[in-house]
Formats: C-alpha cells, sequence, structure tokens
C-alpha cells in the first residue's frame, strides 16, 4: 500500500489508529464526543492539546512505568503524516496488546459516583463515608475498573474482584497480578499528577488510564492521559463541596446537551468556543506554555 492510501485500521470517537509495521501512529481528531455519541461538531485544535498534553504527562510519569509514546514529531514518521492536518496531533507509539479494562482513577466525589453514592453510599462497590457533600475530596482516592466496551456501546462499571476474574479470561491465570498490577500504576500516576496540577490552580477530580502489554509481557501505559477528555480538571480558587464545580473539560458541552435535550448532537458555535478555550487554558496552567498553532 502507498503511503498516499493509508486508512486507519481503527476509529474511534475521537481517535484514528494507523498501523505503519513495527509501530502504530496515533491521531487526536477536533471530533468531540459526549454520553459515548460523537457530536456534530469540529473543535479546532483540540486533537493537539489531547496530543500535547499526553506527551507532556507521559514524560512526567516515566519514572513510574514505562508508555507507549516514541514521538510527537511529524519527521519521524512516514512521509504520509508528514500533512498540515496531523502536525501536532500525531504521536507515534509503540504496539501494545490492550489490556479490556478502563483503569478509572476517582480523587474526588461527582458525576456516575456521586449518584451511585446518593443511593446507597458506596461507589462500585466500594463503601465510603457517610458524610460526604458532592464533589468532596476523598479520604484517599479509590480506583474503579470498568470493562471497555465497543464503539457505540457504555462501558460498564466493574468492581475490583469482577476486574480480576473479567482479566483471566483473557489472560489465564494472569488476572490476579495484572488487576493488582493496574491498581497499583494507576493510583500512584494519580497520585503524583493531581498532586502537580493542584499547585498550578487545577483539580484532577478524576481520570480513566488504559495500559497494555509490550512483546515482553510487560506492562506499558498506553492510549492519551489525563486530558480534558479523559478527565475531570476543575479550577482550584473558588472550589467549593456541596454542588457540581466549573470545569476545564468537556462537562461543559455535557451540560449544555444536558440542559437542551433537543440539540441533535450539536452544539452552538459559542459552547464550542469556550470548550476549547478550556482545553487551552487548562493545557497553559499545567505545561506553562502555549499551545503552538
Amino acid at each position: 500500500m502507498s503511503v498516499n492510501e493509508l486508512k486507519p485500521i481503527k476509529e474511534g470517537k475521537v481517535r484514528e489508529i494507523y498501523d505503519i509495521g513495527d509501530n502504530l501512529v496515533m491521531v487526536a481528531t477536533d471530533r468531540i464526543s459526549c454520553f459515548d455519541v460523537i457530536l456534530h461538531n469540529i473543535v479546532t485544535k483540540k486533537g493537539t492539546v489531547l496530543t500535547q498534553m499526553s506527551k507532556f504527562w507521559f514524560d512526567m510519569t516515566k519514572d513510574i512505568l514505562p508508555n507507549h509514546m516514541l514521538s510527537v514529531d511529524v519527521k519521524d514518521m512516514p512521509e504520509f503524516f508528514r500533512q498540515e492536518r496531523f502536525d501536532g496531533n500525531s504521536m507515534l507509539c509503540r504496539k501494545l496488546r490492550i489490556l479490556p479494562v478502563e483503569c478509572i482513577v476517582r480523587g474526588y466525589i461527582t458525576g456516575s459516583g456521586w449518584q451511585s453514592y446518593q443511593k446507597n453510599g458506596t461507589v462500585c462497590g466500594i463503601k465510603l463515608p457517610s458524610d460526604l457533600k458532592e464533589s468532596d475530596k476523598l479520604p484517599e482516592p479509590i480506583y474503579t475498573p470498568s470493562t471497555k466496551a465497543e464503539l457505540g456501546e457504555h462501558d460498564e462499571n466493574i468492581s475490583y474482584e469482577q476486574s480480576v476474574e473479567y482479566l483471566d479470561k483473557f489472560f489465564p491465570g494472569k488476572g490476579a497480578e495484572y488487576a493488582a498490577k493496574l491498581r497499583e500504576y494507576s493510583l500512584a500516576l494519580y497520585k503524583k499528577c493531581a498532586e502537580y496540577a493542584f499547585e498550578r490552580g487545577i483539580i484532577i477530580a478524576d481520570t480513566k488510564f488504559e495500559f497494555g502489554l509490550d512483546e515482553n509481557g510487560a506492562i506499558v501505559l498506553g492510549d492519551e492521559m489525563l486530558t480534558p477528555d479523559s478527565s475531570r480538571f476543575w479550577p482550584a480558587k473558588g472550589y467549593e463541596p456541596g454542588h457540581g464545580q466549573p470545569s476545564f473539560d468537556k462537562q461543559f458541552a455535557r451540560d449544555w446537551l444536558k440542559a437542551n435535550p433537543d440539540h441533535n448532537w450539536t452544539l452552538p458555535e459559542e459552547i464550542v468556543r469556550k470548550t476549547i478555550d478550556k482545553y487551552l487554558q487548562a493545557y497553559e496552567l499545567l505545561t506553562g506554555e502555549k499551545i503552538r498553532s
């Protein structure tokens, strides 16, 4: 196949994955998805923010475990990717055998976790203190895995014990070992990065990680990392438990969709502009740099 005909081997809600032989190129598009649906809008520069923010965190956390990133410079990729539409939003990655669990860490109680807590005082089977308010910081971050759904389907929250069984189905005899390592790595990554972000004015309320196995069977961090698409970012200034918080992520777009049920999965341009402004603001606060345009 010539470079002019490269087609993605996988298209997710936001990302496109290209197989280039020994490695992959992961492209973060300017699509935006909410509630597992791809919206009709394009959010210019969003893909660049996602890729460059992931690079920032991957560089910061390689002391905890290796990650799949090789380069974000299109000069290191096949000629096909040296087009303007790939510059800044593409990442050359190692191939991994992805572990089929989304590794969610919650440091604050919000979203579906808050809804579950209101019903029975637990989140994914984990019993929490009885006096928590919405958006409260948890005594300790909690690890709440979920299954990885196919495009168009919803991920399903599972308990830690269920994650052991689930992983064992795919990797017989390895479920307990992998589940324990995923929990350990997820919590270590979250704690280091949440502490760093808080010093720069951002609360990371929750996030999700994905991991895979390299050719030697070692666990490696994959996918994206701590972006506004995979995390809830709140401004630390003005943080006040007892209600929902303003955010630097796509919660802004989600809130508009919920408030306007006849939306037809299309955001007004003003909401699109405010959404990318939030992403850019978060990037600048965290990295101390402006995204290159």
